[in-house]
């Protein structure tokens, strides 16, 4: 067995602090809102929080456009309250994880002016500019948000900047040795500071083919996908392994790579045990609900719950023959609620249907991430118009579909369905008008499930999704199954229901079994190994080795 890491143990809570809690009535969640939770996020069992990114930023991509890598927003509060954040978490036993945003910086960072300002200046090397002979485009590539990569320079004719995302998210040029090092410097100085680590967002964009050539066009527009030349690019390798070695290699600290379509033979290099980061994000199937992931409005997608098994088993098996370490996810701040996504049938979007979906991933292996309100069984908001969205990827898929001759109605559809937004609404305290979060109006309006999805009341229920979450991490602290949910081995389950997602993990003699029935119809069915019911979500009945699992319940046994 290899040797086990200390982020190996550890279960990670993703806030989104401007949504998380205000403590200052503005309307907007900060981080001595955050400060003022840690109790109720130590009950859940967590040991290390993913900060969502609170760098001083214009807010385009709500922060993930920065302004200044080395300070706070003040829309958050100060660099004194995030020491004191560290040491208030630190007291609790939790760790701390910033969002490293290292593609881009906002087009309002000051390296960025200077390199508008003066095209001599050395940091305008710091980003890609491009001049054409004829004043057209350098090439036809499609931004990650819609439009163009590429924007005029003011004052400039024919000189163009480059940008993945939005036009306000300008990419920094990783070919450059003194950007890198600017960057290096900055992490290390987080390092310092006391953060255990970071969660690398956009990560596999750094490499662009540099021949900067167009592509046949994949759609509409005339324009291709940015990621056929600006993601998993040969020679990315060489930046992500001078990363590693010049910043967290040095400091034992935990990364986990927002890594899109990594190939499976490079898997080894980004996670195997020499590998650039800690884990990555299975995001295997996180986006199993639409046909493109980028441009939600050309249709959802006839997946079944086979497809979700194969999916997830699929992954975790590549993973487990390099060794490497996964980070589970239902939810993030770029997804719709889960509850909504994988249970379509809105009638049985309930209580023990999030519950059973904890149940699916919690027990894999890798690092279970839980995102703020997941606890809650929190679900997706509906909004009637374009004005109700806040989400830049939001608005722009809405033009897109606009502009491909879909009608309002069936934007707002597809809106309601996939907008980043749903996971962005305040955090539901309580069952009030701004749900315990605020004492105003919130900067973005609340989701309308919160009468009986909200903490207050869930705190007061045994059965709750919230209490079921807590009760996850009790089995996972329990010594005759600590080891088993952290080193044991991965089996799938075969020849069982088509709707039962089964798996297994071994280590030694000791085994847990876990069941999952995503289905409107009950299933019934015999098992082998059964054993002591360690929890249960819903009406799951075992006479003897046959099985009856109610819809949409969930199961795990352990032999010991």
């Amino acid at each position: 067995m290899a040797q086990r890491h200390w982020w190996q143990d550890e279960v990670v809570y993703q806030i989104y602090p401007r949504s998380f809690q205000d403590s200052n009535h503005d309307g907007i969640g900060d981080i001595q809102g955050v400060i003022s939770q840690l109790d109720y996020i130590q009950s859940l069992g967590i040991t290390t929080i993913w900060l969502s990114p609170v760098y001083k930023s214009p807010m385009v991509d709500m922060g993930y456009d920065i302004s200044d890598y080395q300070d706070i927003d003040p829309q958050f509060g100060s660099l004194t309250d995030f020491k004191e954040l560290l040491t208030a978490a630190n007291e609790r036993q939790i760790k701390i994880v910033m969002d490293l945003v290292v593609n881009h910086t906002s087009d309002q960072h000051d390296w960025f002016k200077q390199a508008l300002a003066d095209p001599a200046s050395p940091y305008r090397d710091f980003y890609i500019f491009k001049t054409t002979t004829d004043g057209t485009v350098p090439n036809n590539w499609r931004s990650i948000f819609g439009g163009s990569t590429w924007t005029p320079v003011p004052n400039e004719p024919g000189t163009y900047y480059f940008h993945t995302f939005a036009s306000e998210q300008p990419d920094l040029n990783w070919e450059n040795p003194a950007l890198r090092r600017a960057i290096y410097d900055m992490v290390n100085w987080w390092l310092d500071l006391g953060v255990a680590g970071f969660r690398i967002d956009a990560i596999t964009h750094l490499k662009k083919d540099l021949d900067w050539a167009s592509l046949p066009a994949d759609g509409s527009d005339g324009l291709v996908s940015v990621t056929k030349k600006g993601q998993n690019r040969p020679g990315i390798e060489r930046f992500l392994s001078e990363l590693k070695a010049e910043t967290f290699a040095q400091y034992d600290a935990v990364t986990i790579g927002e890594a899109y379509g990594v190939p499976q033979q490079d898997l080894h290099q980004y996670i195997g045990p020499d590998g650039y980061f800690s884990m990555i994000f299975d995001f295997s199937y996180m986006n199993i609900e639409v046909e493109n992931v980028d441009e939600w409005y050309r249709g959802r997608s006839a997946w079944t719950t086979s497809d979700l098994r194969d999916l997830l088993f699929e992954s975790q098996q590549q993973v487990q023959a390099i060794e490497g370490y996964l980070g589970n996810v239902l939810e993030n701040h770029d997804q719709p609620r889960v509850l909504s996504k994988l249970v379509p049938n809105v009638a049985y979007q309930t209580a023990v249907a999030a519950k059973s979906l904890a149940t699916m991933y919690y027990f894999l292996p890798g690092v279970p991430f839980i995102y703020q309100g997941q606890e809650l069984g929190m679900k997706n908001f509906e909004r009637r118009h374009i004005s109700e969205f806040n989400d830049v990827s939001s608005l722009n898929n809405y033009e897109m579909a606009l502009r491909d001759g879909f009608s309002e109605a069936e934007a707002l559809q597809w809106l309601n369905a996939k907008s980043r937004d749903n996971a962005r609404t305040p955090m539901q305290w309580t069952g009030e008008a701004f749900g315990g979060f605020s004492e105003v109006e919130p900067w973005l309006p609340m989701g309308e499930h919160r009468a009986d999805i909200n903490v207050a009341t869930e705190e007061q229920d045994p059965a709750s999704v919230l209490n079921y979450y807590r009760g996850l991490a009790k089995v996972r602290r329990q010594p005759q199954w600590h080891d088993v949910i952290i080193d044991g081995t991965f089996h799938l389950l075969t020849r069982l229901p088509a709707d039962v997602i089964a798996y297994q993990r071994r280590l030694g003699d000791r085994l847990i079994t876990v069941l999952v029935n995503l289905s409107v119809q009950s299933s019934r069915f015999s098992l082998i190994q059964v054993g002591e019911v360690l929890t249960q979500s819903g009406e799951v009945t075992m006479t003897g080795h046959r099985v009856t699992m109610a819809p949409y319940t969930a199961v795990v046994m352990g032999i010991s």
